[in-house]
């Protein structure tokens, strides 16, 4: 194993570092690792990503940290001693922000109404916090919100310091440590009081701003999500830009937006309503032309068609329509639908005809699966047989 001195420890601001290379592995996935003795590199832990960047200007995209060894992970292999590492600053700053802000609103979250944090996430564009608590009001969010930002414009220091065991009981920490050593607090003096081993800008005015963005039930706590810093200003240029497009869009303005919407879905529910009307209207229509069209059999009327791409809805709708409409009649119907049979029958029920029994000796023939009741039926199949083969091998079975 291989101990490396952590760089970011020791100062978060740490942009560039030189290094020795300890170890170029493959890990058991195959990606190429090194190891150095001394990195400014933070691996995944304690709800923050990893930082990336290169080493020796090849990419590092991932690093990770098992037992003290801090393998990064990089495109290619390393060959040579000596290398010099550069951090993504960007990355690593925002993640500075938005862990530093994560502090800050569990905080205020339990300093003004005892609701603790039991789990963190950053994300690439969203961060969350998990409360244990089993609701959440407006008010309390804003309230929140507000003695967050406030600590931030307070431009309050945030320190890093390493304790012992015992020097614990001189911190009011906000929860419990479960460590015994290397045990690192980070505090914003008189507020926080945190153990953690993530990076952290030195004052609170670096985070910037704080937007908490909507909070939903997480099985029995609320996920509050939320964003810091420059990723506040990302969330409003993105809306305002949503906002734009969406009100010349409705021909309306900003504050009317949600009113222009309702009435577009009223609208869209009105015709949907007058669509559905009209196509039933033209599906019984659509069956009392069948039925002028049915052929008279010895006991009953027979009524086949064979259709191209209709939707399998409607040909039960007009199955129905048909057979409870008339009686003693016999619907048959064929869809050739993407290079395969759908089929539909169905019986008034005056008729002592077993649809099933019919629809079980037809599948086969084609390949086929489906089932139904005792009056209408339905299944799909190959085509192994043109529509009209297939339409006279059913009316043969029924006679």
């Amino acid at each position: 194993m291989m101990t490396t001195e952590k760089l970011y420890y020791q100062d978060p601001y740490i942009k560039s570092f030189s290094a020795r290379i300890l170890q170029c592995k493959q890990d058991e996935k195959g990606r190429f690792y090194v190891v150095l003795d001394r990195t400014a590199f933070y691996p995944t832990g304690g709800g923050q990503p990893y930082d990336t960047g290169t080493i020796n200007d090849v990419h590092v995209f991932d690093v990770e940290e098992e037992k003290g060894e801090i393998r990064h992970f990089i495109e290619s292999p390393l060959e040579e001693k000596e290398c010099h590492g550069e951090i993504d600053w960007d990355r690593r700053f925002d993640h500075m922000q938005q862990h530093a802000g994560q502090h800050i609103l569990s905080a205020a979250f339990e300093d003004m109404y005892g609701y603790k944090t039991v789990g963190f996430h950053l994300g690439a564009e969203i961060c969350t916090i998990d409360l244990e608590v089993s609701a959440l009001t407006e008010e309390e969010a804003n309230r929140s919100e507000e003695q967050a930002n406030t600590v931030i414009l307070e431009n309050r220091p945030i320190k890093a310091i390493w304790v012992t065991e015992e020097e614990l009981s001189k911190y009011p920490l906000r929860k419990p440590i479960s460590f015994k050593e290397d045990i690192r607090l980070v505090i914003i003096p008189d507020f926080d009081y945190n153990g953690c081993g993530g990076t952290h800008p030195t004052e609170t005015g670096q985070i910037g701003s704080m937007k908490i963005l909507h909070w939903e039930k997480e099985k029995k706590n609320i996920r509050v999500s939320f964003v810091c810093g420059n990723r506040v200003l990302k969330q409003l240029q993105d809306k305002h830009h949503i906002i734009q497009r969406l009100t010349a869009l409705l021909n309306a303005p900003q504050s009317d937006l949600e009113g222009a919407t309702i009435r577009i879905l009223e609208k869209e529910k009105e015709l949907e309503k007058s669509k559905n009307e009209l196509k039933e209207e033209l599906l019984a229509k659509e069956a009392d032309q069948l039925m002028e069209e049915a052929i008279i059999m010895k006991n009953y009327k027979l009524v086949k068609k064979i259709f191209h791409e209709t939707p399998m809805t409607n040909l039960q709708k007009l199955a129905n329509n048909v057979t409870q409409n008339s009686d003693k009649t016999l619907v048959l119907f064929i869809n050739e639908k993407d290079n395969k049979f759908q089929i539909v029958c169905a019986r008034s029920k005056d008729i002592n005809f077993n649809m099933k029994e019919f629809i079980e000796h037809i599948l086969p023939k084609i390949n086929g699966k489906g089932g139904g009741s005792e009056w209408l039926v339905q299944g799909g199949g190959d085509k192994v047989l043109s529509a009209k083969e297939l339409l006279e091998e059913m009316v043969q079975t029924i006679e």
